[in-house]
């Protein structure tokens, strides 16, 4: 098991929370995602490692952007 915290921008409100973890749970091995909203905080947890890549591009795919982390 692989957890991995990245910080997200651009998030005000439910709606965007949502979106963000639709998105990432589509990746293969993610077995949890978690959203501090008013951090931007997302912890990603997966089967085992998981590309930083495929988050990144999860996130822009719902329309945001991964400003630091893994």
């Amino acid at each position: 098991m692989s957890t991995a915290t990245y910080t997200v921008s651009g998030m005000t409100c439910g709606h965007c929370v949502s979106s963000v973890t639709e998105e990432i749970s589509e990746i293969a091995g993610v077995t949890d995602v978690s959203v501090d909203l008013p951090t931007g905080a997302v912890t990603v947890t997966s089967d085992g490692e998981l590309s930083a890549d495929a988050v990144r591009a999860a996130v822009q795919e719902a329309g945001y952007e991964v400003t630091s982390g893994a």
